[in-house]
């Protein structure tokens, strides 16, 4: 039993050996030794392939000051829209010019949100912020490029004296 073991590890030990010798043989092959098919060839210039240009996104919370200059900026801007997320009960008290109103808690308010051109600006509010901010984040997730929510809505923006119409 003792030396039928002794057997089985001598050639487990020598077949090891004779593994490693291998890989260690062949892995002396220098540069001289190879073949011409087997010369290392010139590195070749590897050709990138063209970038794509991936759109910049821009979906972000805006004081209304910048808000306000945003939209002074855009005034004749067909791509630029702002959009009033309130109810049209309080929408008609008052809103920002040119706003158009898009009821945050309408049950079509996804599919009219959808159906805007994703690649246009948009100025998004409502009367504290808070409705405007889950807009802006159904927004990202509908791929819109540039987006824009008024901090404080149209609240903060009426008490630091910006401009609204009826």
């Amino acid at each position: 039993m003792v030396k039928t073991r002794l057997k089985n590890l001598v050639i487990l030990l020598l077949s090891v050996s004779l593994i490693i010798g291998v890989i260690l043989t062949g892995s002396c092959v220098t540069e001289e030794n190879k073949s011409p098919t087997q010369q290392a060839q010139p590195p070749v210039a590897e050709i990138e392939p063209p970038t794509q240009e991936i759109p910049t996104r821009i979906l972000e919370d805006i004081t209304p000051q910048e808000a306000f200059n945003l939209i002074q900026e855009n005034q004749n801007n067909p791509d630029f829209v702002i959009i009033d997320v309130r109810t049209p009960e309080e929408f008609a008290e008052g809103y920002i010019e040119n706003a158009v109103n898009i009821d945050f808690r309408s049950e079509t308010f996804l599919d009219e949100l959808n159906k805007l051109d994703k690649n246009k600006t948009y100025v998004v509010y409502c009367r504290s912020g808070s409705r405007s901010s889950s807009a802006l984040n159904t927004m990202a997730e509908l791929n819109f490029r540039e987006a824009y929510n008024i901090l404080g809505g149209i609240t903060k923006w009426r008490e630091e004296g910006l401009p609204t119409t009826k």
